[in-house]
């Protein structure tokens, strides 16, 4: 019991048992995978809804992100770690194909190949498009008043973080995101 005042996150067990989220036991709390959302499109919905985005205009890696999240009111953005590998399987799949450079950026469009293959799946492109609308629209009802304030807050975080001679205020701020955070959890 000592060991538990000591280090309250622990499982009874030690760092291998418990209960909870936090205990870390095999069988106990969430999985390690549990608490992940499940992602917006697979690779082949995505190379399809890039297909999509890209029959309108050409369009670089960073417009495809911009574009993927105003169609859901900011709540979604797919990675530049997912677009720009996506972008890459489709140029050396020959549907799609770089046409400019725009500084370091370069703009791609949709070739015919890239046409057929879109076309033969407009059914994923309808519905993408309806995931993607639907994200939007449930998100701004419920998700909209918080993430408005993460935003303001993290502006404000931004701010502070950044003078060097704030290292106090830094240290309030941290203890009052852990009071929130607690009050929070305890929310019903």
């Amino acid at each position: 019991m000592i060991y538990l005042k000591k280090y309250p996150y622990c499982g009874k067990h030690g760092f291998d048992g418990g209960h909870g989220p936090h205990a870390g036991g095999r069988g106990a709390g969430r999985g390690v995978h549990e608490g992940r959302r499940r992602r917006m499109f697979n690779g082949e919905e995505l190379s399809i809804m890039v297909l999509h985005l890209m029959e309108a205009q050409p369009r670089h890696g960073y417009d495809l992100i911009r574009e993927f999240e105003s169609l859901t009111a900011g709540l979604y953005a797919p990675s530049p770690g997912i677009i720009y590998p996506t972008l890459s399987l489709l140029d050396d799949a020959g549907q799609i194909e770089a046409v400019a450079t725009q500084g370091a950026k370069r703009l791609f469009t949709i070739t015919a190949t890239g046409r057929a293959r879109l076309e033969a799946h407009m059914d994923v492109v309808a519905e993408g498009l309806a995931r993607l609308a639907a994200l939007g629209t449930n998100g701004a009802q419920v998700d909209g008043p918080v993430a408005r304030a993460m935003k303001n807050l993290t502006v404000v975080l931004e701010q502070i973080l950044r003078d060097p001679k704030e290292k106090q205020a830094q240290f309030d701020i941290a203890d009052l995101i852990d009071e929130v955070a607690r009050k929070i959890e305890r929310l019903p």
